[in-house]
C-alpha cells in the first residue's frame, strides 16, 4: 500500500486528486486549513474505499505550515510515495490593485512551499528510489498575465529542471498545467466566471485522470486537454511583445472579474 500527500485536499483539483487516488487503494495524506472539513473528507474516502487517510492541517502561507508538511514528508517509517502539491488561490485585480502582502502571501504558497515540500519528499524519494511529485502549475505559466502567471510559470521550469537534476533515480516529478477547471478557485477569489465560455472549462476528475496518465509514462509537464495542447501550441508562433497585449484583452474579455 502506497501513500500519497496532497495539499489543498478539501476542494477541485486536489479533491479530485484524493479521490482517484482513494478509489485505487492509495492511503492519503490531506492536507488544508479547514479542520472540519478534512476530517469529513477523510471520514468519507476511508468508508467508501477502506483507506487509511490522514488528516493534516497547515496554512501553507506560513512558515510553520509549510514546515509542519515538509516534516511529514521526511517521515521514513511511514513514508510519502506521491505529493501533489496542488495548494493556491487566485488575487481579484490587476497590479498594483492587489496588496503587497496579499501578492506575497501568494508566492509563498505557489513557489517557496513548492519549493520546501518538493526538497522535502524528493530527498526521501531518492534514498528509496522511487517517487513522485506533481506541481499543479496552469496554462496561464505560458502567458505574461501578472503575478499569478508568474508563479505558475516558476512553478513549470522549477519541476522540469529538478525533473532532469533526478533523471535515473526513480523520482519523476511532473508539471501539471491545466485550463479554467470548475472548482471552488474563482468563488474564492471573488471573480465571476459568467463571462468564460462553456468549451474552456475542464472537469477536475478528466485532469486528474490525465495527469495520472502522464505521470505514468515520465512526462514531465501535462497539459490535460486537446483544446489547451492547441491553444498554447498557437502561442508558440506569436511574437513575446503581441502575445503580451493579445494576453492581456483576452483576460479582459474571458478571464474571471
Amino acid at each position: 500500500m502506497t501513500t500519497a500527500l496532497i495539499t489543498g485536499a478539501t476542494a477541485g483539483i486536489g479533491a479530485a486528486f484524493a479521490r482517484r487516488l482513494a478509489a485505487d487503494g492509495h492511503d492519503l495524506v490531506l492536507v488544508a486549513r479547514d479542520d472540519e472539513r478534512l476530517r469529513v473528507q477523510a471520514t468519507e474516502l476511508h468508508d467508501r474505499h477502506g483507506i487509511e487517510a490522514e488528516v493534516l492541517v497547515a496554512d501553507l502561507a506560513t512558515d510553520d505550515g509549510i514546515e509542519a508538511v515538509a516534516a511529514r514528508l521526511r517521515e521514513r517509517k511511514h513514508p510519502v510515495d506521491l505529493l501533489v502539491n496542488n495548494a493556491g488561490f487566485g488575487n481579484k485585480g490587476r497590479f498594483l490593485d492587489v496588496s503587497m502582502a496579499d501578492e506575497l502571501r501568494m508566492l509563498t504558497v505557489h513557489c517557496e512551499a513548492v519549493l520546501r515540500l518538493t526538497s522535502a519528499a524528493a530527498e526521501t524519494m531518492r534514498e528509496r528510489g522511487r517517487g513522485g511529485v506533481v506541481n499543479v502549475a496552469s496554462v496561464a505559466a505560458f502567458v505574461p498575465r501578472g503575478t499569478y502567471g508568474a508563479s505558475k510559470a516558476w512553478v513549470v521550469q522549477f519541476t522540469q529542471g529538478v525533473a532532469r537534476d533526478l533523471a535515473g533515480s526513480g523520482v519523476r516529478l511532473m508539471a501539471l498545467c491545466p485550463g479554467f477547471v470548475r472548482t471552488e478557485f474563482h468563488e474564492r477569489a471573488g471573480m465571476g466566471t459568467d463571462n468564460i465560455p462553456n468549451w474552456m472549462w475542464l472537469d477536475a476528475d478528466k485532469v486528474v485522470a490525465e495527469a495520472l496518465n502522464d505521470l505514468a509514462r515520465g512526462k514531465s509537464l501535462s497539459i490535460p486537454d486537446p483544446r489547451y495542447k492547441a491553444l498554447l501550441g498557437a502561442t508558440k508562433l506569436v511574437p513575446r511583445s503581441l502575445l503580451g497585449g493579445l494576453s492581456s484583452r483576452t483576460g479582459r474579455k474571458y478571464g474571471p472579474r
